[in-house]
């Protein structure tokens, strides 16, 4: 009885410092750890950055924001000062601080970087069919290639992100008689787990199809459970762990250069975004998109439509040049 007691009134000993402390922590596991390490690394530049320069930042104050802010814009890209904007806002409200991001000093700072850096981003190339058609060509007959050819297919197929790509184990296939049902456990916008299911049909095309490629590279590597797409040693035996999600990036990369394209422009995303722009070229609609892809934001999903749509009912094209 006394140990029961006991076990029972600990928690109400603790200092209300200690259970903000670990309501902190609690907060801070609850985010994907993905975005926990990108968080990580914004953090530390930032911190490092206030540490030389005698600030504290955490609570930081507008002025340090600013002038933090105004320091990157003369070696950094628009994109990567929103992260870090973002990150020092986050990491301010998880530990109960005052958000400086929100005072109106740094909004305005911000909205003159962005005025004058120009706010429109060059983001990485999307991967059409054209271009999968002609990897399909020229990825080897090796098993390597034949893992490479299914990660492109499905990966594009499913508008997947690389981590839920690489996640995938052969227990969350299930063969249909459309062509796959891809059971993903988590994904960036689902992190309680609840699951979802995304329809990977048979492509017209058996070159392009994605269903034969996963099944052909499950087959000849004789996975029959744990992860679908492993890495692969010199002689092309096939290991027990789990490829990197930086490894997609790698394979997207690689079989772009087999084709003459520039890898610098494209990245592991492009796989998705790719899916987005070939849909909606051949007329499907902004909200069928998002289901599949699961977009959370419209404004993004345009933003691929209306870049598909360059040369669409152009009027140049219709002047006769």
């Amino acid at each position: 009885m006394s140990k029961n007691r006991r076990h029972h009134t600990a928690p109400l000993e603790l200092s209300i410092e200690e259970l903000l402390e670990e309501a902190q922590r609690t907060a801070i596991e609850s985010i994907p750890a993905n975005t926990r390490r990108a968080y990580a690394t914004d953090w530390n530049h930032f911190r490092n950055w206030c540490q030389k320069r005698s600030r504290g930042p955490l609570p930081a104050s507008a002025d340090t924001v600013s002038a933090y802010l105004t320091a990157l814009s003369k070696t950094h890209a628009i994109a990567t000062m929103r992260r870090r904007l973002t990150t020092i806002g986050k990491l301010h409200r998880t530990a109960g601080k005052d958000d400086p991001t929100g005072d109106q000093r740094v909004k305005q700072v911000w909205r003159g970087i962005l005025r004058s850096k120009g706010e429109a981003q060059r983001g990485k190339k999307p991967l059409l069919v054209d271009d999968l058609r002609r990897m399909m060509d020229t990825l080897p007959r090796t098993l390597q290639g034949q893992r490479d050819r299914a990660i492109l297919l499905l990966g594009f197929a499913g508008g997947l992100r690389r981590h839920e790509l690489v996640a995938l184990d052969v227990e969350d296939l299930e063969e249909v008689e459309e062509g796959l049902v891809v059971h993903l456990r988590r994904s960036k916008t689902d992190q309680t787990g609840k699951g979802s299911k995304k329809g990977i049909p048979y492509g017209k095309n058996a070159k392009t199809c994605p269903v034969r490629a996963v099944i052909s590279w499950l087959r000849e590597a004789e996975i029959y459970e744990g992860p679908i797409f492993r890495p692969l040693s010199k002689h092309d035996t096939v290991r027990r762990s789990r490829l990197t999600a930086q490894s997609v990036a790698l394979v997207v990369k690689s079989s772009l250069r087999l084709i003459g394209k520039r890898p610098r422009d494209y990245s592991a995303h492009s796989l998705r975004s790719g899916l987005v722009t070939a849909a909606a070229i051949g007329g499907a609609d902004e909200r069928t998109i998002m289901k599949h892809t699961g977009h959370r934001s419209v404004q993004m999903v345009r933003r691929y439509i209306r870049d598909a749509n360059l040369f669409r009912n152009n009027p140049a094209t219709k002047a006769g040049l």
